[in-house]
């Protein structure tokens, strides 16, 4: 099932996730698997999130974020993460944006710990598909689109649909992208030339529910290639959602107008 939602705001956009998430992590018996990207895109869901758990008192100690993706650099004989602490460390936002904000407001054994917290091993990759479809797969993923090449975690443009989690190199449109993403890069020459990411079968095998956030002008054209998709585009990675089962598009007035 394929479903457009729009909404007026960022916000409201965010609101409608969050409860999707709520409810289903309240509904579900024994440990939830929530697929994450880090980023602009998502904040929304991970504010509203935080504001309803704390409201319902949601023990999260069973919750397992799952990372999509992080920067990586070249590192004898392969690659490593890159500095934690660093301003656009992915590690760095699942634990200050999502596992802080999502905790706040719990008692200390209500928590997400730390150990809940995956990301794919830049040294391993393959394995962190092995590792999820050990875990029963992904509950509900949040997805996101890069706006100028629609890349969806690291995947670039011409990611083929078989694609597992690997180590890529980061398309020219992608690192453009992401100076917004993270404002502090000082320039394009100081985006990383790597990641490692989840691959598109990862997402559609193991991804129960999914849902595509896409809010903002600079979101239009992206808009227009997922509220189009009926398949996986490889042009376009961010059309994986359309071959997701049970998958929601939301969206905002203002990319929606655009499309």
């Amino acid at each position: 099932m394929r479903r457009i939602s729009i909404f007026d705001t960022p916000e409201d956009l965010g609101l409608a996730a969050a409860i999707d998430i709520a409810d289903r992590i309240a509904a579900k018996q024994g440990r939830f698997v929530l697929g994450c990207p880090g980023g602009r895109s998502p904040q929304p869901v991970y504010n509203a999130l935080g504001h309803i758990i704390t409201r319902s008192q949601l023990d999260l100690s069973r919750l397992i974020i799952l990372m999509m993706d992080d920067y990586v650099l070249p590192q004898a004989p392969g690659f490593a993460h890159v500095a934690d602490d660093a301003h656009y460390s992915c590690r760095r936002f699942a634990r200050y944006d999502i596992q802080a904000v999502l905790n706040a407001g719990l008692p200390a054994h209500r928590h997400i710990a730390d150990a809940n917290i995956w990301f794919p091993d830049p040294n391993n990759a393959p394995d962190y598909d092995r590792r999820i479809e050990a875990a029963g797969g992904i509950d509900f993923f949040l997805l996101a689109s890069g706006a100028g090449d629609g890349h969806v975690a690291f995947n670039p443009p011409g990611s083929p649909f078989d694609s597992e989690s690997r180590i890529v190199t980061l398309a020219e449109q992608t690192r453009t992208d992401n100076l917004q993403t993270f404002p502090d890069f000082a320039g394009l020459h100081d985006v990383p030339r790597h990641g490692v990411t989840v691959g598109i079968k990862t997402v559609v095998t193991q991804t129960r529910a999914a849902g595509m956030l896409v809010w903002g002008n600079d979101k239009k054209r992206a808009f227009r290639h997922l509220s189009s998709a009926r398949h996986y585009d490889p042009t376009w990675p961010a059309t994986v959602w359309a071959a997701c089962q049970n998958s929601t598009l939301y969206a905002d007035r203002a990319a929606f107008e655009g499309g």
